[in-house]
């Protein structure tokens, strides 16, 4: 026996070179006794034996079953995907002692960085000027900024201060912007403390000229920026989905963008790939992107640091640091992180 905690490397979807540094991956052996540690799913009847005896697991979701009561070691789930796994019992596991922990904050400064990017994309219309010169019909100088802004000084709303909002708030500062939070799980002492305003929802949306969608998928927030509220935002104001689309009336958005009513920037859809069909897809005063927020090379390979960090905190048997651990008020409360894919893609992730 090494002494070292036995786990079952097991990230599939994810691949092992994608969350994994080099020297990352050549360090992983050396603190844990790993099992598998393969891009391809471990057969499942493997996987299953090999938990009985694990005393943690890194993996993309929960796939194993019922196995829990048997995985009499396990000591730490580490999901690698950014969102917790809806399929596993995490009254057993709070009442169990294991722990449940998520990769979700290694994707916050590059989705920050991303939401930075599109929103003053947006205010200046880069897109709408870069397509304007390739079709020759470009405007020089004032004509080609009558409805442009710029996000200095101006009033921007969050919609949820977790994760994304506290990697995106520093981001902000050299601009000078006002910034006001709606956050129904967070009280208004601490998002003062934090540099924001607290706001309902409704003056949040009327009153600000940039909106950022930060808030994590849940079972109390769907389609929760329904029509009514989106005919509050100010004529030309922007509003960026970073987070999920779940939080927006989507077929609402779409069409208030075709009416011109607003501007927007959008890197996550209800369903992905987007159907080639979709209306937003020709809707204007709207920049596209194919949910590439969060997944740059070198960023991933934060999940990777945070996994070791976290195995190694497990084997000398001090609490995890690194990666967000479930917590038994919010865990029922969270719905699934991840678009459903169209069935005839069915490779997409």
């Amino acid at each position: 026996m090494s002494g070292k905690p036995t786990v079952l490397v097991d990230p599939a979807f994810r691949k092992m070179d994608e969350i994994f540094s080099a020297a990352d991956l050549r360090q992983l052996p050396e603190i844990v006794d790993v099992i598998w540690g393969k891009s391809e799913p471990m057969p499942l009847d493997d996987a299953v034996e090999a938990l009985t005896s694990a005393d943690a697991v890194v993996c993309a979701t929960w796939r194993y079953g019922e196995i829990l009561r048997k995985a009499k070691n396990l000591r730490a789930i580490l999901t690698v995907s950014g969102a917790f796994p809806s399929e596993l019992d995490y009254d057993y596991c709070f009442g169990n002692g294991i722990r449940v922990l998520s990769a979700a904050p290694a994707f916050g400064r590059q989705v920050a960085e991303m939401a930075l990017g599109l929103a003053i994309a947006s205010a200046r219309e880069i897109v709408i000027g870069h397509q304007a010169m390739q079709n020759g019909d470009e405007k020089y100088l004032h004509a080609g900024n009558i409805g442009t802004f710029n996000l200095y000084n101006k009033p921007v709303g969050f919609i949820g201060y977790g994760g994304l909002a506290h990697c995106l708030r520093p981001l902000l500062t050299p601009f000078g912007c006002r910034v006001a939070t709606y956050d129904p799980w967070l009280g208004a002492r601490y998002l003062q403390r934090q540099g924001v305003t607290a706001m309902p929802l409704e003056e949040l949306m009327a009153t600000s000229q940039v909106i950022f969608v930060l808030a994590t998928p849940s079972n109390e927030n769907r389609a929760l920026l329904n029509r009514a509220l989106l005919e509050r935002i100010q004529p030309g104001a922007a509003l960026v989905l970073i987070s999920r689309a779940h939080v927006v009336d989507f077929d609402a958005l779409t069409e208030l963008l075709h009416a011109g009513r607003l501007r927007a920037a959008i890197d996550v859809f209800p369903q992905e790939p987007l159907d080639p069909e979709h209306p937003i897809r020709s809707a204007p005063n709207v920049i596209l992107s194919a949910h590439r927020a969060g997944t740059v090379k070198e960023a991933l390979w934060e999940i990777g640091e945070m996994v070791l960090d976290d195995l190694q905190a497990i084997a000398n048997g001090t609490p995890p640091r690194r990666l967000q651990q479930a917590e038994p008020e919010l865990v029922p409360r969270y719905a699934s992180n991840r678009a459903p894919r169209r069935k005839e893609r069915p490779g997409f992730v």
